[in-house]
């Protein structure tokens, strides 16, 4: 009878154990939403958001053309209302599945006469690319409130999706590591940072509608292929290419998957 009085109390004690640290997590997460919430009021990627535009509209390159004036992305020639909330697709010019920055790319070549090479090739750090992410912050921004409708129907979107989703359980590097090594369950986080479960409608949303995103923590812009190279560098893996049918497939995983759910670009990150 002492013996399981014993136990009685060591079960209780542990519940109520479990049960504080539940109210401390609790606690601790509300504070984080509290956080995010106070960093929407003047998101700075506003400011992104302007110069993406005047870079859209504004003659550049050896042919002095406005990609408003010449890029498809989807919808027709200039329109950006809405684009970006059904990219990545399939473009019968290219025959490619693109991404907003790939096809931006496509754009400012055929367009514009820019040379592609040296933006793809410069790191992700170089200011290469801080073109590509503004005007991404800025046709991002033109969904905002708009559902995700990227619903792979031709056989390149379906196939696309298809690596994205063999890219997220692929385990390799160092530690052997996968996409799903931090997003592949539910409930799980990093030092109280919540990691979306992908594979779920919500999660995915949550990974993919708000970026591209302003980072408070180094002060910079990152788009959808900037936050993938951070969790490459994160896995230990090789840099990707800029652009490419990896990074593109993940996108591609990822938009599909919160399909329906609403576009909440640019956002705001810790």
């Amino acid at each position: 009878m002492h013996r399981l009085s014993t136990v009685l109390a060591a079960v209780c004690v542990a519940a109520t154990a479990a049960n504080a640290i539940g109210a401390e997590k609790d606690a601790a997460l509300q504070g984080i939403d509290a956080y995010r919430e106070a960093l929407q009021d003047g998101n700075p990627a506003e400011l992104f958001e302007l110069t993406g535009e005047e870079l859209w509209t504004t003659p550049a390159g050896p042919k002095n053309a406005a990609l408003s004036a010449s890029c498809d992305l989807g919808l027709g020639v200039g329109v950006v209302k809405g684009a970006y909330a059904q990219l990545p697709r399939w473009f019968a010019d290219t025959d490619r599945v693109q991404d907003l920055e790939s096809r931006l790319l496509t754009c400012m070549e055929t367009a514009q006469g820019i040379d592609p090479k040296p933006i793809i090739a410069a790191s992700f750090s170089k200011p290469e690319k801080e073109r590509l992410v503004a005007l991404a912050t800025y046709i991002s921004g033109q969904s905002k409130g708009i559902p995700v409708s990227v619903k792979p129907g031709h056989p390149k979107e379906k196939a696309m999706y298809d690596l994205g989703q063999r890219m997220f359980f692929y385990q390799a590097g160092p530690h052997d590591f996968a996409c799903a090594t931090c997003h592949g369950q539910e409930g799980t986080r990093i030092r109280m940072q919540e990691l979306p479960y992908i594979p779920s409608t919500k999660g995915a949303a949550s990974g993919w509608t708000s970026w591209p995103a302003y980072r408070v923590s180094n002060g910079q812009m990152w788009s959808m292929q900037t936050r993938i190279n951070d969790c490459f560098r994160q896995q230990r893996f090789p840099e990707p290419v800029y652009a490419s049918d990896v990074t593109i497939a993940l996108s591609m995983y990822m938009a599909a998957n919160s399909n329906g759910e609403s576009m909440a670009t640019p956002g705001i990150k810790r």
